[in-house]
């Protein structure tokens, strides 16, 4: 596939773009009752949200043998016919995540341009794709129809746009499909070739398969066969050996069993006849869902000798008959038929299968059906009126601050037996982001007023301001028993536009219409609160500190410099009081790109604003109003004295669950810290900062505290530190560990004054080596008996184990990789801390050793006001910038200062492969050393063709990605980090080439998708 990238980096392999889909039981019984076995049923052909795949290799389909001369000429005429459809599902929404994935699909009418398959590719939002033929021409291709309930959907294309073949559609017949009927399914090898299986239709009559918590097919049955279809199959044609199509491939057992299961084509060949005729497709449903029972079980359930003995007699050959097993509350049904009623007539007709229920089912709309029933043995007849299965199907979606919402579907509502209302999270992103992503929520109230459907929702979120904080209740479609209350900050400046998305079955797009511009914020007033007093604690001075303490929430809208999340949030350390200073964690607050929220005494809410942001100490520094603030806040006194080794102090940190919790300890050790690079992903990370680790258990469970002297005085602050990605978890590291606080001092008196800090720094990544290793590196003795004498506590000297990238030649004397620092202006460096002198010189005076040589250079320092990132581009779903401060640590060459950061599932970058942590260093043969080229290019490329980027990975192994671009899902957007603006960023879109808007942030990554944690790809 184009696309495919070569790396070998493979610190993240990436995923199949078919996978064998397995799901987790579903949660009821799959109520075939003939199955015999619990093994849960797949899709064949969708891939999921799976990450971290090394070496992975779906089972192959199993090919056939040697055909007979006739087999062979039906091949070659059905493959003609077949198709390899690629395609993204650009949003999540009702059963289906945003995704990228391969599928199969066949012409059912070669002159309309009509291909069939299944559902579950064609997806229930927005779809983007192209179908490739058996002889590799590619054509567009957008859904006209994908059936509510049953596991089928119609693509359409150009048939004039296939010039190198002819192209023929494959004939419909499911009145060919019989038990024994000798059959070959031919389709995709998980997207890597055309396959054909062979195999023999073994049952008519299998209760359509339960595919987990995602989409299902029920009320149909199933055909079944042996021939071990594997990812990629979904939508592939069934034929017999005349080359006529008897089923849909749809699905199979997940536990290597060579079972599939095929869709009857009665519904398939209904609906592709009204696109002929131009008609409309009538689905009608009264919301029950029946099983296929066998007779035995019938009989339990009521079935009576006599109405048996006439079911027999009229369908000798039927073994099983209809049961009720699901109806939906508040539905047509609700009231008049009961879980376990038999079926027995409709209008009048006896009836034992679900093409016949169909039948009358669709061509009865808004019209009643009478229903003879057995309960128990009593004969119920029940007058039900049919309503309109497309009502209950959700063709539209509202974005606005980040999620996305749809009224519940007749999906969702048999899946959990629930009624057919109500409003849907189908994005849980931005503000709505509750306590986890899970997706299943239904919104009660927002505002304290209710919500009960789409309309509502959208006229009570309207009148929300921006940056207001509302109470939101909702409920799980898996726990309806219990109402969830949470506060939500409503974000419409990073998403200013509230959008509703409407399906378009004419063009195959979902178009947008903005809804409502935002309200302004409402302007905060100045609260009052009290703090708590701690308890137990045997010092006054300490206990008192609890004052200084406020908690930081951090939003992130837009994932930048590799940063794993969205949200994150701990406690941070009031510094000046007067001023509004807060210390807080890098690990918390990463970039200035974002939403802080400051709350003080667990009572009044105010912003904040990024001051400073050092790069390397993990340390932030964030500003709020004061005068928005009526509560005794008091400035926490920072200590210019180093704590030592052994010292006694006094621990306060907050919980996992922001429980403020503390006890008396010692200080058990100070070390140079080195954290672990993250090889898949470079983000910020510590470097050259000494830690400091504690003998208390309570330093583990807390994230942000402080080391406090008896006095009040803070000896060091308690932070968080982001570390690698774990390979056995797939998670990212953290450490809690001390900094000591006379390093923040110099820079906390410059804020203080009005003054923001202009660090220098020394571009190279030190680590503490003994006497032992210094004395083999070249150290002479004399240096080893003056570093005994400097520092009585830790006998050490500083090798240099990494040197950052410069963009610029730096002129006089640069640190090598294996240089051993002896004194920078003549001071000798045996500690962390003695670097400190890096942050206020041009130039420093150092000594060296290299190559057991000993050597004097003056080293230039460089600026640090240039690592932070200050202007990103969003293009085809993937978020590009100059390569941040993380990758320059960790690479010995840029090759371009275009980089890829992170990329949105189920766009154009992911669907082509277009990874994090490549750089773009070509577009379409030019040359993009830099974020303008590279915008300015992209921006001339017309919407909907294709172009190729020359790309390197970040073990400079080259390659080159061909990819289409999508403007209507994937708007271009430059983001600009611009003072003036009142959230400190300007936006700028691109369409068609010209600038279309340009005041605010949105639609970064597109239309109805989400940065969430589980959305966006950050690293390999």
């Amino acid at each position: 596939m184009n696309g495919a990238n070569p790396t070998a980096r493979s610190k993240r392999k990436e995923p199949p773009h078919a996978i064998d889909g397995r799901h987790p039981k579903h949660h009821r019984p799959n109520g075939d009752s003939s199955a015999g076995d619990n093994t849960p049923d797949r899709h064949d052909g969708i891939e999921g949200d799976y990450e971290e795949y090394d070496d992975v290799r779906l089972s192959a389909l199993l090919p056939t043998g040697p055909d007979t001369a006739e087999w062979q000429a039906t091949i070659q005429s059905v493959v003609r016919n077949v198709v390899s459809i690629r395609f993204c599902q650009t949003a999540s929404f009702d059963t289906d995540p945003a995704l990228t994935s391969e599928a199969t699909g066949f012409v059912v009418d070669a002159e309309r341009g009509y291909i069939l398959t299944n559902r579950h590719v064609v997806g229930s939002g927005p779809f983007w794709g192209y179908c490739i033929f058996d002889n590799h021409e590619e054509v567009d291709a957008y859904p006209v129809y994908r059936d509510p309930v049953h596991d089928f959907g119609i693509l359409k294309f150009d048939p004039k746009a296939i010039k190198y073949m002819p192209v023929a559609a494959l004939p419909l017949r499911p009145d060919l499909a019989k038990v024994g009927v000798e059959i070959r399914v031919v389709g995709n090898d998980a997207g890597e070739k055309l396959s054909i299986l062979s195999g023999v239709i073994s049952r008519l009559d299998r209760n359509a398969p339960e595919y987990g918590d995602g989409y299902s097919d029920f009320n149909t049955c199933y055909y079944q066969a042996s021939a071990a279809a594997s990812g990629g199959s979904s939508g592939s044609p069934v034929v017999n050996i005349d080359g006529y199509a008897v089923a849909l491939q749809a699905g199979g057992r997940a536990d290597g069993a060579a079972t599939d299961y095929f869709l009857p084509l009665d519904r398939p060949l209904r609906a592709l006849k009204c696109l002929q005729e131009g008609k409309p497709i009538t689905r009608g449903d009264i919301q029950c869902q029946f099983l296929l029972k066998p007779f035995d079980e019938c009989r339990r359930l009521g079935l009576t000798p006599e109405w048996e003995a006439q079911v027999r007699e009229a369908f000798p050959k039927e073994t099983n008959m209809l049961v009720a097993e699901i109806v939906l509350p508040e539905g047509p049904s609700h009231g008049k038929i009961e879980e376990g009623d038999v079926l027995i007539k409709v209008n009048g007709e006896l009836l034992t299968q679900f093409i016949r229920l169909d039948d009358i089912l669709d061509s009865s709309v808004g019209k009643p059906v009478r229903l003879l029933l057995l309960r128990g043995g009593e004969e119920i007849e029940v007058e039900i009126e049919v309503g309109d299965l497309h009502k209950i199907t959700p063709d539209r979606f509202v974005s606005v601050a980040g999620g996305s919402f749809h009224s519940l579907s007749y999906q969702q509502a048999r899946l959990y037996g629930v009624a057919c209302k109500g409003v849907y999270v189908c994005e849980a992103g931005g503000s709505w982001r509750f306590d986890n992503s899970d997706n299943g929520w239904l919104i009660q109230t927002v505002d304290h007023k209710k919500t009960p459907d789409l309309e509502t929702f959208i006229e009570v979120v309207k009148n929300i301001p921006d940056k207001a904080r509302v109470v939101v209740t909702y409920k799980h479609l898996r726990d309806l028993h219990t109402l969830n209350t949470t506060i939500i900050y409503v974000d419409r400046h990073w998403n200013k536009k509230m959008k509703l998305a409407i399906r378009n079955d004419e063009t195959g797009l979902w178009d947008f219409k903005n809804l409502a511009d935002p309200l302004p914020p409402v302007p905060p007033v100045r609260r009052k609160a009290a703090f708590i007093q701690l308890e137990h604690t045997s010092h006054p001075a300490v206990a008192d500190l609890v004052r200084s303490f406020v908690h930081v929430s951090c939003t992130m809208p837009i994932k930048l410099d590799g940063f794993p999340k969205n949200r994150k949030w701990g406690m941070g350390l009031v510094i000046d009081a007067d001023k509004g200073l807060v210390v807080i964690s890098r690990a918390i607050v990463p970039y200035d790109l974002c939403d802080i929220s400051i709350t003080i005494a667990d009572s009044i809410v105010v912003e904040g604003k990024v001051v400073f942001l050092h790069p390397l100490q993990n340390y932030a520094i964030i500003q709020y109003n004061p005068n928005l603030v009526d509560a005794p806040v008091v400035s926490a006194k920072l200590s210019s004295e180093e704590i030592t080794q052994g010292a006694s102090t006094y621990f306060i940190g907050y919980n996992r669950i922001g429980r403020i919790v503390h006890a008396a300890t010692t200080v058990t050790e100070i070390f140079a810290v080195t954290i672990p690079a993250n090889p898949g992903a470079p983000r910020y990370r510590a470097v050259n900062v000494d830690a400091i680790t504690v003998d208390t258990s309570l330093s583990n469970q807390c994230g942000s505290g402080v080391l406090v002297a008896q006095d009040g005085t803070v000896q060091a602050l308690w932070l968080t530190y982001l570390g690698e990605r774990n390979a056995s978890t797939h998670r990212d590291e953290e450490y809690h560990l001390g900094l000591a606080t006379p390093t923040l001092i110099p820079v906390v008196k410059q804020i203080q004054q009005g003054i923001i800090p202009k660090l220098r720094m020394l571009s190279v990544e030190f680590r503490a080596i003994q006497m032992s290793q210094a004395r083999l590196m070249g150290v002479s003795e004399e240096w080893i008996h003056q570093v005994s004498l400097a520092n009585t506590s830790h006998h050490q000297l500083f090798m240099v184990t990494k040197r950052t990238f410069e963009r610029k030649e730096q002129e006089g004397g640069a640190l090598l990789e294996g240089d051993v620092l002896l004194t920078l202006n003549g001071k000798i460096i045996t500690k962390i801390s003695d670097l400190d002198v890096m942050y206020s010189n041009e130039v420093l005076d150092a000594v060296i050793v290299r190559d057991c040589q000993e050597l004097s250079l003056k080293l230039p320092t460089v600026a640090a006001d240039d690592v932070e990132t200050d202007h990103a581009v969003s293009f085809c779903g993937a978020i590009f910038h100059r390569p941040h401060h993380a990758v320059r640590q960790q690479i010995s060459k840029l090759f371009s200062e275009v980089y890829v950061s992170a990329r949105t599932r189920g766009s154009p970058a992911y669907q082509y492969g277009l990874a994090p942590t490549n750089f773009i260093t070509h577009v379409n043969g030019k040359p993009t050393p830099d974020l303008e080229s590279f915008l300015k290019a992209v921006v001339a490329i017309p919407d909907n063709t294709y172009f190729r980027l020359r790309a390197m990975t970040f073990d400079s192994v080259p390659w080159v990605v061909t990819m289409k671009k999508n403007e209507h899902y994937f708007p271009t957007v430059e983001l600009i980090k611009d003072p003036n603006e009142e959230c400190g960023w300007r936006r700028v879109t691109y369409e068609g080439g010209k600038v279309i808007e340009g005041e605010g942030p949105d639609g970064v990554v597109g239309p109805a998708a989400d940065t969430g944690d589980m959305d966006v790809e950050v690293g390999m």
